[in-house]
């Protein structure tokens, strides 16, 4: 694990270290969370019921879920799933407002089932089974937030710094977090002790921050399931995980003199990049006690990552005179830094009930338990039992809630869902659960169809650019609130064959 690592897992954390998305200069802590936070995806039908499936039969969406509902399929199938979403992050930082709008284009979802039902005057308890492939997106990281300050902050992130040379030394030379050294903004020796420049760090500064990720996570699912008596229903499946993330964050401060004439301009730019694969297993059942009924139970597997990180940072510093007037620039690129962890998320619990009125619609809901503490990570680059105890101590477990339903009109079908997903961590000073409010419509042909959902996503998170200790144990640093708010629209265009 690299120096800064440590710095921002040791600190940050302490309070509220993270982000539905992500923090900046990422801890494995931060990783952990990012690629195990578990998000109901599927079909445009599936997502406009709030994404509530596990009890569902006959869905392209049970190919990654729940694959027993691939029993249910009388035809064979392929769809398409195009969206588009925009994500709207509020940053309250200090009081001040900032709104930034990342728009995303994307293909979450593209499938194909293979049904070999049994024909009815065919004997046998088994009446055939379906299998199917998928490629569904199930996490997005595309996103951007920031803020620009024109309140001092009561401290600075070069204090952050000293703190941690004072502490644990100086970091290896070519190291991202020793930049600041490089260019002599912090000065001094482990034996007179460290301090900011004097000649042009005076008081505290003003700051600005921007974080910009993309990418996300690829489940590419091979999945079976078969029929029994038209009551009973068993599936499983393997998952491939395609895991691709980066992150840019650009953290600046600006110090004035005495005579509130600016004296130093500075900002460090940091990215982190994490590519890797991982796989997954997920077994499930759907029993139909009566005919109105079905009642599933899903088991998905912890996935295992295998996970390749670079990080890279840069600084640029301006120096005036006392007139303001810009007198030199120095600019220093720290060594990129490489890891290799594996990751071990925990597993996925789900359970799910539906209730058929006659044919004109159902409703359904469901139920997960995931316990995020049992995240772990190993690496032969660096000792994870740090990691891996604040893995336990900070993640916990929680309960994912989604209901739905769905009225059928001839030809038509109008949808609509709830979900709730809870909060990851064990800080209960503030909540970062998300919840979802969703609807849609449908129509259905004899040989296709259409189906369009909209989602709005909406969640609160804390963010805190660097970690300062005060003699409380309390963290001082600087926090920023963010509220996404993310709104999507999709549509799924199925054909039969």
């Amino acid at each position: 694990m690299t120096f800064l690592k440590k710095l921002l897992i040791g600190g940050a954390v302490v309070s509220a270290f993270s982000l539905n998305h992500v923090n900046a200069q990422t801890s494995f802590l931060d990783d952990a969370q990012l690629f195990s936070q578990f998000r109901s995806t599927g079909s445009a039908r599936i997502n406009a019921l709030g994404g509530a499936q596990m009890s569902l039969g006959g869905d392209i969406s049970n190919i990654h879920s729940n694959a027993a509902g691939l029993g249910f399929f009388r035809r064979s199938e392929f769809s398409i799933t195009p969206s588009f979403a925009v994500n709207n992050a509020q940053t309250n930082f200090l009081g001040q407002l900032q709104d930034d709008r990342t728009p995303n284009f994307s293909l979450p979802n593209l499938s194909l089932v293979i049904a070999k039902p049994k024909g009815e005057l065919q004997p046998g308890s088994f009446r055939g089974g379906t299998f199917g492939v998928s490629f569904n997106r199930i996490a997005d990281f595309n996103n951007q937030f920031g803020y620009f300050s024109d309140i001092r902050n009561q401290n600075s992130l070069l204090d952050f710094y000293i703190n941690q040379y004072t502490a644990f030394g100086e970091p290896p030379i070519g190291a991202s977090d020793g930049l600041v050294l490089d260019i002599e903004l912090v000065q001094g020796n482990p034996g007179t002790g460290y301090f900011k420049d004097p000649e042009y760090v005076f008081g505290q500064p003003f700051a600005d921050e921007t974080i910009i990720t993309e990418g996300g996570i690829t489940q590419t699912s091979f999945s079976y399931g078969a029929n029994f008596e038209n009551k009973l229903f068993i599936g499983g499946g393997l998952g491939i995980h395609s895991v691709n993330f980066f992150q840019n964050r650009v953290y600046g401060e600006e110090f004035l003199d005495g005579n509130n004439v600016r004296s130093l301009i500075y900002s460090i730019e940091d990215n982190t990049r994490i590519n890797g694969f991982g796989a997954s297993i997920n077994l499930g059942v759907i029993y139909k006690p009566i005919e109105t009924v079905n009642l599933g139970l899903n088991f998905k597997s912890p996935t295992w990552y295998r996970l390749n990180k670079e990080v890279d940072a840069n600084i640029i510093g301006e120096f005036f005179n006392e007139n303001g007037q810009l007198t030199f620039t120095e600019r220093e690129f720290s060594n990129v830094e490489i890891n290799t962890t594996t990751l071990s998320t925990p597993l996925l619990l789900s359970a799910g009930g539906t209730f058929f009125v006659g044919k004109s619609g159902f409703i359904t809901a469901d139920i997960d338990y995931v316990d995020y503490s049992q995240n772990r990570i190993n690496s032969r680059d660096f000792d994870t039992s740090f990691d891996n105890r604040d893995l336990a101590t900070f993640l916990g477990s929680t309960f994912n809630y989604r209901v739905g339903g769905e009225y059928r009109f001839d030809i038509w079908r109008l949808r609509a869902g709830y979900a709730y997903y809870g909060d990851p961590t064990t800080d209960t000073s503030f909540d970062r659960s998300m919840q979802r409010i969703t609807g849609g419509v449908g129509v259905r042909l004899s040989r296709m169809y259409i189906d369009f959902a909209l989602i709005n996503s909406q969640s609160d998170n804390l963010y805190n650019s660097y970690a300062i200790i005060n003699s409380a144990n309390q963290n001082v640093g600087p926090f920023s609130e963010i509220r996404n708010n993310m709104t999507q629209g999709m549509v799924t265009v199925g054909f039969n064959f």
